[in-house]
Formats: C-alpha cells, structure tokens, sequence
C-alpha cells in the first residue's frame, strides 16, 4: 500500500531505502491560511513548438517544455478557476524585458540564450491575467529577488502561497524556497507544475515536498479552495 504522503509522480523512481530515509519529514498536507495563488513563468516561450516531445521542439525552441507544458494546461486551467472562484489574490512572475532594467550580464540561469520572438514572455492566452491580477516581472530565478512580490503580499495580508508553473527544478523552485525562507506556508500543485526533464521535474517535487513545501493533487488543492470559499 502507497504512504499517501508518497502517492506522487516519484514513486517510479523512488526506491525504497531512499524513501525511508526520509520518512522523518512525513506530515499532514494542506493548503494554509489565506493563500494567493504565484504562477511562475507561464509565458508563450514555455510552449513553443505545440504539445510534442520535448528533445523534438527543443532543436527549434529550446526553452520550450513541449507536451510537459501541454499536459499542464487543463489542470492549471481548473486551478485558476478554483482561485478566482475563491477569490484569492493571483500572482504572475515572467521575465523583465525592459531595456533600461536589464543589463545584458544578467541572466536567470546559464542557459545558452535563443533568438527572441516578440511576445515569447508574454503570459499564455490559456492563462491572461485579469484585472486585479499583478504581474511580476523578474531578472532572476526567484519571483522574490529583486521585486516587489513580498510587498504586495505583505500589504494583501497573505500568508500561504500555491505554486505553479515552470521549471520545476528551477524557477518554481527558487520561488519556493525563497518563499518558505520568508516564513509563507509553500504548497505545490503537482500537475500544475512542469520541466523540460521528467526526472528533474520528480527529483525536485520529491525534494521540495520533504523540506519546503506541500506537494498537493490538483483535485484536493481546488477542494481546499472551494472550502475557504465557503467559509
């Protein structure tokens, strides 16, 4: 019988001895007190080249994640629904793209950079930020270095944040752990999260979830937000 704690996209390459080293960080799971939901990074470039193999769209596009990207779409379309529904605050990070605010020697990661489409960081039509939503433009990995994110959550009395978007193993990532630093409850919405590698994408979700956030099904993340609705 599957450790609910454990019943995540890992199991397949969790074997067990790793899995009871880390038995220590079993806990209960959950969505905290008055969360806003941080979308990382759900622009057009993430999805370029259509729902096909990553190593096929990446010779064309090489920071798209392909059909990773494109299996997360339903699922974080319901995600927002549920929060918009609830009325929590929605929170986008893309990068900054300002001539005057990005000194070429600044990069988010050391990744080889690609000729640039025009709208590459624009948000994906599937997920268009409406009014009073707040789009965070970064230079770095985190949504946190370098911008106005805690502010806004500070002001907005937040105290819990759900993570979605990609890279699992790097933006979501320094998000994520950046928030847990900052003392917010950190969930994680697993089919909502997305990398160009699979095994990236399960070694980081496993590694969050034991020591920053709470790793959480879409489907119980929406029911916790359909509660709070209700309350």
């Amino acid at each position: 019988m599957i450790d609910p704690f454990e019943d995540h996209c890992w199991q397949d390459i969790m074997p067990p001895d790793v899995l009871e080293l880390y038995a220590h960080y079993k806990r209960d799971t959950f969505v905290g007190p008055r969360p806003a939901l941080l979308a990382i990074d759900l622009y057009n470039m993430a999805y370029r080249g259509g729902a096909n193999p990553v190593n096929e769209v990446a010779r064309e596009f090489p920071s798209s994640c392909g059909i990773n990207a494109w299996r997360a779409v339903e699922p974080t379309k319901r995600l927002f629904a549920a929060a918009r529904a609830a009325g929590i605050p929605i929170f986008y990070t893309t990068g900054d793209t300002r001539d005057a605010s990005r000194p070429g020697t600044i990069r988010a990661t050391h990744r080889k950079r690609a000729d640039a489409l025009p709208d590459d960081l624009a948000i994906f039509p599937d997920f268009a930020p409406q009014p009073g939503d707040v789009i965070i433009t970064k230079q770095r990995a985190s949504g946190f270095y370098g911008t106005p994110l805690s502010a806004h959550l500070t002001q907005l009395g937040v105290q819990s944040l759900i993570v979605i978007g990609e890279s699992t193993s790097g933006c979501v990532r320094a998000s994520t752990v950046d928030g847990y630093s900052a003392g917010y409850h950190m969930t994680m919405v697993e089919e909502c999260c997305f990398d160009r590698s699979d095994i990236s994408h399960k070694v980081n979700l496993f590694d969050l979830h034991h020591k920053y956030a709470d790793v959480m099904k879409v489907d119980d993340v929406v029911k916790a937000l359909a509660a709070k609705k209700a309350v």
